[in-house]
């Protein structure tokens, strides 16, 4: 399985992304220092791409099949592959607070400490439909691990699609996600425009 070993703050600062997004409280001291190029609408556009691959943890190869799933479904396709990302299970988890950030989202889902409605998943991009039950597993909620989790995510909003029970480290999806439901800073048109060249 391929792993994404990039520095955290080092990519956030050359894409211009607040580490906020991915569960990061820390900041870089150093500033980004580029030419006064212009960038090129191509540029603009990758960026774009990166940016939604950095935030969600997926590489090039799964990111472009959302992208052609998101384009034969129905409605636009941007927002489509929004919703796709966001309704990520490894996502999902972060959302809820139970896991202090997106990469360790990841690593929760892929070791089974979570059930989706009573089966163990160990797929971080399983797409969670509305109505699944994403609950800790019995022998890991009385863990150290998820008491220290939810001291740091104690104080993070849940997202209005997401019914979450931290004391009982459970969570319902309500519904999918709309894309004004999604707070990430991600111009997705741009990415389709990228695509569909």
């Amino acid at each position: 399985m391929a792993v994404n070993r990039v520095p955290i703050l080092k990519r956030c600062r050359s894409l211009g992304l607040d580490p906020v997004y991915l569960g990061v409280d820390k900041k870089s001291k150093r500033e980004l220092k580029r030419s006064n190029r212009k960038i090129s609408d191509y540029g603009l556009q990758l960026r774009e791409k990166q940016k939604a691959k950095f935030i969600y943890g997926v590489l090039e190869k799964p990111f472009h099949n959302y992208y052609e799933k998101a384009d034969r479904m129905k409605g636009m396709t941007g927002e489509n592959l929004m919703t796709m990302l966001e309704s990520r299970l490894d996502n999902v988890i972060f959302r809820m607070g139970f896991a202090r950030t997106r990469r360790e989202s990841r690593q929760i889902a892929s070791h089974k400490f979570v059930t989706v409605n009573g089966k163990s998943v160990n797929v971080p991009s399983y797409q969670v439909k509305a109505g699944d039950v994403i609950e800790v597993r019995e022998k890991s909620k009385g863990g150290q691990r998820f008491k220290d989790i939810l001291e740091v995510t104690g104080g993070r909003i849940v997202p209005e699609w997401l019914d979450v029970d931290a004391e009982n480290l459970k969570g319902t999806v309500k519904e999918l996600p709309s894309r004004d439901q999604i707070d990430v800073p991600v111009d997705e048109m741009l990415i389709v425009e990228l695509y569909s060249k």
